[in-house]
């Protein structure tokens, strides 16, 4: 199957102890695969090397068969990453608009309020992303953790992008919320036929969204199928 995103002997500097290495990964339309190792900032530029957002030190990445060091121009750079979807604290929300108001932002800039038309396609979102409609009102700022990462994911799938990449999306969740998100979107990719990229930490999200884990030792960037064995 084509690979929609190939990381070949990459190596970026960025202040950590030492700089991300990935040795090789290969994704293919339709996988879902979660990368243990990554803590915060290795996510983040991971998630930067895979949009072409910036470019390795060394090695490669391609994105659709085309090295991101191909990429020229900021509309050539726009319209490749209009093909991700994006989860991650980074990711601006509006706390002061409705969660309607968050999810209809991808359509239209005319939100107070949305157009009929709009505001049916952000409820399909919601309800997608299983937001009960009871919130669909309610200023975002009013959500919990869970309900903040369903807005940021509903606006991720908003455009139907061929790959979405989380980045630590579990780290703010309760533990007892993990496993069911991680389940749900999982599902939701299936449903929609999105590559799934996964950076975290989190061995119990891991396990949940994706169907092939692989865990980075940071030293080689080797990526090993299999979890960890944290306890020898």
């Amino acid at each position: 199957m084509t690979a929609v995103l190939e990381f070949t002997g990459t190596s970026k500097a960025y202040g950590g102890l030492r700089p991300l290495r990935i040795a090789e990964l290969r994704v293919a339309a339709g996988d879902r695969v979660a990368l243990l190792g990554f803590d915060q900032p290795s996510a983040e530029v991971f998630v930067n090397l895979a949009t072409g957002a910036t470019l390795p030190d060394a090695g490669e990445v391609r994105v659709f068969g085309r090295p991101t060091a191909a990429i020229d121009d900021s509309a050539d750079w726009l319209a490749t990453v209009d093909r991700f979807g994006i989860v991650s604290e980074r990711a601006v929300l509006l706390d002061a608009l409705t969660v309607i108001q968050n999810l209809a932002m991808p359509f239209t800039l005319e939100i107070e309020p949305p157009p009929a038309d709009v505001r049916a396609r952000a409820e399909g979102l919601a309800r997608e992303v299983g937001l009960p409609e009871g919130s669909w009102d309610l200023p975002v700022a009013q959500l919990d953790a869970a309900g903040w990462l369903r807005v940021r994911f509903g606006r991720a799938i908003a455009l139907d992008p061929a790959i979405l990449l989380l980045e630590h999306a579990s780290a703010r969740l309760p533990r007892e919320a993990v496993e069911s998100l991680g389940t749900h979107m999982r599902a939701v990719a299936v449903r929609r036929g999105i590559a799934l990229v996964a950076a975290t930490a989190d061995d119990r999200f891991a396990k949940t969204v994706s169907d092939r884990t692989l865990t980075l030792e940071p030293a080689t960037g080797r990526l090993k199928s299999g979890r960890r064995n944290w306890f020898g």
